[in-house]
């Protein structure tokens, strides 16, 4: 069954609190975090950055936290880390521009460990459909499929492709990626793979960061890349489930439900909705639903 992951607070390897943010101490409520040592991180300081993060890996918890992954710069970058001491504790690893080029660098790297990879899909190939689905073949391939947590799409480096900046007066979905986002969902969802959404740059717009994740899950995006603390509440609070989804989940996949059904003035057909109402019951497992006591994450932060 898809995990629904919410928002996934990127964090610079190089930051001061690097170790208090990974042990909990700062943002205990992030459900996922991940440490970038790529465009995060100037060229100049990314030994500080790896040296950080070495102190970090051998020094952090391992239970009771969230999930905890590291966005690599390249796969030299990767096999420093994983020869780094407490590289076991991290779920996986950020694939940053993965294509069916460089793939297989990465993934030789973890075929022995227990890591999951998030390939990001932030090149020229994304525009590309055939270039998309000779990496979806590649991502079938034998052993490699369990491995894949989910791709993530890289909105900005996508619109830099295109000498764009995204705008402050529409969501993603209104710019030339609307369609390229909507393309991937087709080209990768039907075949078992999920994809998170790209950050939303502005941090100033809560209105217009309402609108996109909206759009966002209508996609069917199970997560989106926070870039700041006080984006995770505004971002989760539209995976909590809405009651009247809620009931008509729970009624679709109740075993003496009829082959259709009309509720709350809308079609249930068991065959072609369980899939969905699966889906809205696991996600009101982790996130809730609106018509509970808002969950202890609600309280945010304003810095990092």
């Amino acid at each position: 069954m898809v995990k629904s992951m919410g928002a996934s607070l990127y964090v610079p390897a190089n930051h001061k609190y690097l170790m208090e943010v990974a042990n909990g101490e700062r943002m205990g409520h992030v459900r996922s975090l991940i440490f970038c040592t790529e465009d995060a991180v100037a060229d100049a300081d990314l030994s500080w950055a790896l040296f950080n993060l070495s102190v970090v890996l051998a020094n952090m918890r391992t239970e009771g936290v969230a999930e905890r992954f590291v966005r690599v710069r390249n796969p030299e970058v990767m096999a420093r880390v994983l020869a780094m001491p407490g590289a076991d504790k991290l779920a996986g690893f950020v694939v940053p521009k993965a294509t069916r080029y460089n793939f297989d660098a990465y993934f030789k790297q973890i075929r022995n460990t227990d890591h999951m990879l998030m390939p990001t899909l932030e090149t020229a190939e994304v525009f590309n459909d055939w270039e998309m689905r000779q990496f979806r073949k590649m991502l079938e391939g034998p052993g490699v499929r369990q491995r894949i947590l989910a791709l993530r799409i890289g909105g900005n480096d996508l619109l830099a492709l295109l000498g764009l900046r995204r705008p402050r007066t529409m969501t993603l979905y209104r710019t030339p990626l609307g369609p390229v986002i909507a393309r991937l969902v087709t080209t990768f969802r039907p075949y078992g793979f999920v994809l998170t959404a790209p950050v939303f740059e502005h941090l100033d717009l809560p209105e217009l960061l309402d609108q996109e994740v909206a759009e966002d899950l209508a996609h069917g995006m199970v997560g989106k890349t926070a870039i700041h603390p006080s984006q995770i509440a505004p971002i989760e609070q539209h995976y909590r489930v809405k009651p009247n989804d809620l009931a008509a989940a729970r009624a679709i996949l109740d075993v003496d439900a009829p082959a259709v059904f009309k509720m709350h003035n809308s079609m249930c057909e068991v065959a072609t909705h369980r899939a969905w109402a699966e889906r809205t019951i696991e996600q009101s497992n982790v996130f809730g639903a609106h018509h509970d006591h808002p969950p202890m994450s609600s309280a945010i932060p304003r810095e990092l």
